[in-house]
């Protein structure tokens, strides 16, 4: 009995030494902390690494992850400031940042979060109206974080963000507001196409005043341009009139200094006389045959006494007295 008991000595020394060593080691992984409790009470907290125990006397009591951990809101209806009922889930991020706190604050935190998350959104859709809810989801997000993180604060726990996942209306109210929106833009399209149309007559009746503008200026510009060119055309017109006229008064001239300068050569006079008289004749010839009446000269008989008549006049005229 004696060797027995030798024997088995040193197995329950080794036992009890490992008994020992595994309670008074523990290893905490990165990114987590243990609450260790000595005789049922609040001792220290355990950072990763390798941590020493005392064992017997000190436990492991809580574990904490310092990650940040999403959590998902079931689904509650909600009533809105105008008697609609929503459907609202949503997703919740937290972090603890206090382990002790965690551990000692609340019995369930995470339970806690949940809880208050619902109740802060159920008060916040239920001052607004069923449009706001869409529009102001930012905001909502924003007042339910807030209300979160104040009382998550006594719990260890540090609320990052709120997400609203969903709104649901009921399926009337997505009818309405499926007809709603078609109305909208429907009334909008209108507006355009007046807007539109109301742009085109402005841009056509602007573009056909400025056309009647420019019509009108090159009208008054063609007259002034035609009563300038008038204006031209006379002057040239009256300029040459009157080189006309010096130029046959010339011409008359040169043709009396010609008749004169015949007159005085040797013969010319003879000839003068004798184109009177053929003229003489002729016209009372012309004056014969042209009308009923015939013009008789007062001495008919003496003719020859008028031709030489005639040539003397001529010949008064061809030597003027000097």
């Amino acid at each position: 009995m004696g060797i027995d008991f030798f024997i088995s000595a040193p197995i329950l020394i080794f036992l009890a030494i490992a008994v020992f060593g595994f309670k008074a080691f523990a290893v905490v992984p990165q990114q987590e902390a243990f609450i260790v409790e000595r005789w049922g009470r609040y001792h220290k907290t355990l950072t990763p690494g390798l941590r020493w125990l005392v064992p017997f006397m000190d436990r492991i009591a809580y574990k904490h992850t310092l990650k940040e951990i999403p959590l998902d809101v079931p689904s509650q209806v909600c009533i809105t400031r105008d008697n609609t009922q929503l459907t609202v889930d949503g997703i919740i991020y937290f972090q603890v940042t206090d382990p002790q706190l965690a551990s000692y604050g609340s019995s369930n935190y995470v339970l806690a979060i949940t809880q208050l998350a619902q109740t802060t959104l159920r008060s916040v859709i239920g001052r607004m109206e069923l449009d706001k809810t869409f529009e102001e989801r930012d905001d909502i997000n924003r007042t339910v974080v807030s209300a979160l993180d104040e009382a998550a604060v006594s719990w260890g726990v540090k609320v990052l963000r709120y997400e609203i996942k969903d709104l649901v209306p009921p399926q009337e109210i997505l009818r309405a507001m499926q007809a709603q929106i078609t109305a909208e833009r429907e009334k909008r399209a209108r507006i355009a196409q007046s807007e539109g149309v109301k742009q085109e007559q402005i841009n056509l009746a602007s573009g056909q005043r400025e056309a009647d503008i420019k019509k009108s200026e090159g009208e008054a510009q063609a007259v002034m341009n035609q009563s300038q060119g008038d204006k031209v055309a006379q002057i040239n017109r009256a300029e040459g009139e009157a080189q006309a006229l010096r130029l046959v008064a010339e011409a008359s001239a040169d043709a009396i200094r010609i008749v004169a300068d015949a007159i005085r050569t040797p013969g010319g006079q003879e000839a003068v006389n004798l184109k009177v008289a053929e003229q003489y004749v002729e016209a009372f010839a012309k004056l014969a045959k042209e009308g009923n009446t015939l013009i008789m000269p007062a001495n008919v008989a003496d003719l020859g006494g008028l031709i030489s008549a005639g040539l003397q006049i001529a010949k008064g005229q061809s030597n003027p007295p000097r």
